[in-house]
């Protein structure tokens, strides 16, 4: 057995660099896949690291130079790894990961306080969306002064091969059977590029956040696995958008915003079918009651909780707001 006993002094917290693209890979890979294998499930990337280095790639397009890595000082492993996403509005945690070799030897907290130093040091608030089933994370969070803002449902839904039937939206709300649709006057159409700042502005409106740069990468699609869905109402503006993620390591609906219940319904079933085949996962707000009735009418079940943690100043959400785990910009 690998001897791993690590001391603070051994450890170097250093930036990412591109040659640590399959270290890190590996390591989100083995990390996550090993927390949940230790609870009895499955692994949740079984297909190897070349699904996994998405994250890597992802994030160094979108914020070049905004990782961090923890480097095991005598044996020059990665002991962990982590992404922070400079907005101009506040400061977000991505994806964090240690070794299990490492597990407990307080690496994870030697990077979050780079990262926690780093958002005082900007005057911004800073977020994340973690587990709320790994009470360790949960503590880590909390000791640092995160406070859990908002409760999100990880609901999966299996996309039949030939897609929806076009009439399964529908449906009416009379004795409670479901989202109206009727009666609307918008339209659910592509994203384009230009569609980009309209994006930003709106989710600026409903959350509180800008992150033009992120819809401007979607839109563009250069990675070939993102689409946006847009809801335009009879005056041209939007009242929502949905983005997707089609990349088997973060199959995944969202991020997105809607001003009501039946835009966000409408743009989350154009974006499903945009999955025929797949079992996508979306991060649904607990208490948008009628979105998470829609969805198990659809055949959406649970999966995980997720909160959305927030250390400084807080918008409280207005309309619906929908996260994801790729990218964690939110």
């Amino acid at each position: 057995m690998t001897d791993c006993s690590l001391t603070m002094e051994a450890l170097s917290i250093r930036p990412m660099q591109a040659t640590d693209r399959s270290a890190v890979a590996e390591l989100i890979l083995t990390s996550t896949n090993a927390w949940y294998r230790a609870r009895g499930a499955g692994p949740i990337f079984p297909d190897g690291p070349t699904t996994t280095a998405v994250f890597f790639d992802v994030y160094e397009a979108l914020d070049p130079g905004c990782g961090l890595v923890a480097q095991d000082g005598a044996s020059g492993r990665l002991a962990g790894s982590c992404f922070y996403h400079p907005r101009t509005t506040h400061i977000s945690l991505g994806i964090m990961n240690v070794h299990p070799d490492y597990f407990g030897r307080g690496v994870a907290r030697a990077l979050l306080a780079r990262v926690v130093d780093y958002a005082d040091g900007e005057e911004k608030p800073l977020r994340l969306v973690s587990s709320a089933l790994n009470l360790d994370s949960f503590s880590l969070y909390n000791h640092a002064g995160f406070v859990p803002r908002a409760i999100y449902q990880d609901m999966v839904l299996h996309v039949p091969d030939g897609g929806f039937e076009p009439a399964r939206c529908q449906c009416s709300q009379h004795e409670n059977k479901g989202v109206s649709f009727a009666d609307h006057a918008w339209r659910i159409r592509e994203g384009r590029p230009e569609d980009a700042r309209a994006m930003a502005i709106l989710e600026m409106d409903l959350a509180g956040i800008d992150r033009q740069q992120d819809f401007e990468h979607f839109l563009e699609n250069q990675d070939e696995f993102w689409h946006v869905s847009v809801c335009e109402n009879d005056q041209g503006k939007l009242d929502g958008f949905m983005a997707s993620s089609a990349h088997p390591g973060c199959n995944m609906i969202g991020p997105g915003v809607a001003r009501a219940v039946p835009v966000a319904a409408a743009l989350v079933s154009a974006e499903l079918d945009r999955h025929r085949g797949r079992s996508p996962v979306m991060l649904v707000p607990t208490n948008c009651i009628e979105l998470v009735d829609q969805l198990y009418r659809w055949g959406a079940r649970n999966c995980e909780l997720h909160f959305a943690q927030a250390r400084g100043h807080w918008h409280e959400p207005e309309g619906i707001v929908m996260p994801t785990f790729l990218p964690e910009s939110a």
